[in-house]
């Protein structure tokens, strides 16, 4: 063997024993050296369109669209600063443990927190970014015309076909004519007529994703540069549209208390009318509050505002909300001078208006040392007394018919000189001292119209007028965008039901020459989601367009006799 073949055949076993030692090891179970295999990284661009594509597709704009219903679930069940700072209040105090938890979880502001407006603004980024790509795709189709026939139309979900003595041109013609007149859009290419219907279902889903865009808009704007606030207006009171002169006021974050709308208006009389007989007794039948509005440099106006009927000055609307009572009580000290007679607004807490509240006197009284003191009082009022249950006076009627206040007298510091917020409808007896009977009870008394409670050792008096004021509240708001998103919804409505009942379709109808010298006219149809009145409109349509090119007789067969109609019925 020469050193050549020698030469080769080394290689050749070199060779071979390589194969065999991969084999090996590949099953082999020994643990084997570790082979890093690196590739290309996609770098800072890449990751960014990576997610730039996953944050515009439609399973992620669903997926945030839900966990923006399910983040609003918590607003609803937890009170929010808002809307009632009260309650909020109250809730925090009847859960203490839980209150510092909702605080840093931002559970009583949850349209302003963090993570609310995080789902918030990446949904309006998805519905953009799905949005503007699929509005130029639209316009694309728009612009194109339908594309040709099929070379195999037995193959369309719907299918006929017939043969007839009309020229092939002559049958394209009606075709054509015919399809035009149904609102297709329709033009020959080569031996057939392409037709295409029902573009307004992609119009329709468009307009729907582009309303909900326009919704969200007018959300955030509105809630940027609102602003709402209550007042409670006693009859023969009024109120000035500036900022001291709201019990409560909430705005958005960029608005200016120098926007504010200048007017002001007084409550003339607050008018309630309730059932008075039969199963619905005492059900409210009427609420207005007649007023008197102006703006600066303008005339008096007369205006009368019900429930859902607010007062529009200039975009800003006075609606009315609630409505109570306020009985008026006169106070006098030890020398029985007169040092409080005012109406006392009292808070409802059932239907037939059974009200709570408090009466404080905070100047002009002196105690036998001659000391500055202060007087309060709990009041519970009835404006139809009909009797004690437990204990506690109850209304039988929202109607004043039988008005009675019970009182409890306090005397002492009561606490608004702390610099603490104060609720004016609670009294804070822990600086006070309750009056005392003559047997060393506390001192009560039910006042009916007229009657006076004495104050022990000479302290003073405390009498219920007769007479009881009716007051309201009303909510002045000004919510811009408010008409967008209105608008939107009603948008999104019509463009839903039309992406869900619109169907788009396509048409063709081929006319050639066949070998026997008759035309052969096929139609088919192919819908772009599944329908059942495809075939029924195929079918209508080859109806008429057989009677612009009638079937041809067979041969040796008599015209006269001949069926209208030999066409392949219509096949899914």
């Amino acid at each position: 063997m020469s050193k050549t073949e020698t030469s080769a055949a080394d290689t050749a076993g070199e060779s071979e024993q390589r194969r065999d030692e991969a084999a090996g090891a590949q099953l082999s179970t020994a643990p084997q050296e570790e082979q890093i295999i690196t590739g290309p990284t996609l770098g800072i661009v890449g990751w960014a369109r990576w997610y730039w594509r996953q944050l515009t597709s439609m399973r992620v704009a669903l997926i945030l669209l839900l966990l923006l219903s399910l983040a609003a679930i918590p607003g609803s069940l937890v009170p929010q600063n808002s809307v009632d700072d009260l309650k909020v209040q109250d809730w925090q105090k009847n859960n203490p443990t839980l209150t510092p938890i909702f605080d840093n979880l931002q559970l009583f502001d949850v349209y302003s927190s963090i993570w609310f407006s995080a789902i918030y603004i990446l949904l309006f980024v998805s519905l953009i970014g799905c949005i503007v790509p699929r509005t130029w795709q639209f316009i694309g189709q728009l612009r194109s015309r339908p594309p040709g026939a099929p070379g195999r139309l037995t193959r369309m979900p719907a299918y006929a076909t017939w043969r007839t003595v009309a020229e092939p041109e002559q049958v394209r013609e009606a075709a054509l004519k015919l399809l035009k007149g149904r609102r297709f859009r329709s033009h020959t290419v080569g031996n057939a007529v392409a037709a295409e219907k029902g573009f307004l279902r992609e119009a329709g889903n468009l307009v729907f994703h582009i309303s909900l865009i326009v919704m969200l808009i007018a959300f955030a704007w509105g809630q940027l540069f609102k602003y709402e606030g209550g007042k409670l207006v006693i009859e023969g009171g009024g109120f000035s549209n500036t900022l001291t002169q709201y019990d409560d006021f909430r705005s958005g974050t960029l608005y200016g208390v120098d926007d504010l709308e200048p007017f002001s208006f007084k409550l003339d009389k607050f008018t309630g009318t309730y059932e008075r007989t039969g199963p619905q007794r005492g059900t409210p039948r009427t609420f207005e509050a007649d007023i008197t509005w102006s703006q600066p440099g303008g005339k008096d106006r007369k205006s009368t505002i019900e429930v859902n009927k607010p007062l529009v000055i200039n975009g800003t609307k006075v609606y009315l909300l609630a409505h109570g009572y306020a009985p008026v009580v006169t106070v006098r000290d030890r020398k029985g001078e007169v040092i409080f007679k005012d109406p006392v607004p009292l808070l409802p807490i059932d239907a037939n208006i059974t009200s709570t509240g408090a009466i404080k006197v905070l100047d002009g009284y002196r105690d036998k040392n001659g000391k500055k003191t202060q007087l309060g009082f709990e009041a519970f009022f009835v404006p139809t007394f009909g009797g004690v249950g437990n204990g506690t006076m109850f209304s039988q009627f929202p109607g004043l018919d039988f008005p009675v206040l019970a009182l409890n007298g306090y005397i002492g510091d009561l606490g608004v000189d702390s610099g603490l917020p104060q609720n004016v409808y609670q009294l804070d007896s822990r600086s006070m001292k309750k009056f005392k009977d003559e047997n060393g009870d506390t001192l009560r008394a039910r006042l009916r119209e007229g009657e006076t409670m004495k104050l022990p050792d000479g302290a003073g008096s405390i009498t219920f007028d007769g007479e009881v004021k009716e007051w309201a509240t009303f909510q002045i708001s000004q919510q811009p965008g408010s008409g967008w998103a209105l608008g939107g919804a009603i948008a999104a409505i019509a463009g839903l039901a039309g992406s869900l009942f619109i169907q788009r379709r396509r048409v063709w109808v081929r006319a050639v020459r066949g070998a026997d010298g008759v035309t052969v006219v096929e139609m088919a149809g192919l819908g772009r989601s599944e329908s059942p009145k495809l075939p029924q409109e195929l079918s209508d349509l080859a109806e008429k367009l057989h009677a612009e090119a009638p079937t041809a007789p067979e041969p040796g067969s008599d015209p006269a006799t001949e069926s209208a109609v030999s066409a392949e019925g219509a096949k899914e």
